[in-house]
């Protein structure tokens, strides 16, 4: 079975028991926060999912770096998976559970890429776009700035694409004149 659909199975789990307990907000906040860490530490990631580091080394390192900073219930969900021996998919149910949690709660990530930063106007306005055609409840706006763009902007939200930028329009008249 794939990493992402085990992955993806050991996220539900997390939602289903943090519902329950009425900690769904505390286990994202706590998934967020390890995704962060992994993420700006490889070595971490790389002692996840080596075989040859001993299970309780694992939890003693986990326990090191979050027992003050993540909620009871996620150390212990972490624990139970190392015990399991798929501490390697940690990192990914990380990503799932966060990318499950935004489904359920309506958010939408939009990964915007220009070549300025975007006014405070064009953010809102690229927010209440994002809202009203996909009917989400919260839009999440990642900048990226890409002084190629030469102007317009790249918008992405999830698998959809809109290219207004003025790098690829002269890249389409370059074509249609070539041909």
């Amino acid at each position: 079975m794939s990493e992402i659909k085990v992955a993806g199975r050991y996220a539900k789990s997390l939602i289903d028991l943090a519902v329950e307990n009425n900690g769904l907000a505390e286990s994202y906040n706590d998934m967020v926060l390890f995704e962060k860490v992994v993420d700006e530490t490889p070595e971490l990631e790389a002692i996840l999912k080596n075989p040859i580091v001993p299970l309780d080394k694992k939890i003693g390192i986990l326990n090191g770096i979050f027992a003050d900073k993540l909620g009871k219930l996620t150390l212990t969900f972490f624990k139970i998976v190392v015990n399991k021996g798929r501490s390697a998919i940690l990192f990914a149910t990380a990503k799932q559970f966060i990318q499950q949690y935004n489904k359920i709660k309506g958010i939408v990530t939009a990964d915007v890429t220009t070549a300025t930063a975007l006014s405070a106007t064009a953010k809102q306005e690229i927010i209440a776009i994002v809202k009203r055609e996909l009917g989400a409840n919260e839009v999440i706006v990642k900048e990226k700035i890409n002084e190629k763009l030469i102007g317009g902007f790249i918008l992405k939200v999830g698998d959809r694409q809109f290219d207004a930028s003025i790098a690829s329009s002269l890249s389409k008249l370059k074509k249609e004149f070539a041909a």
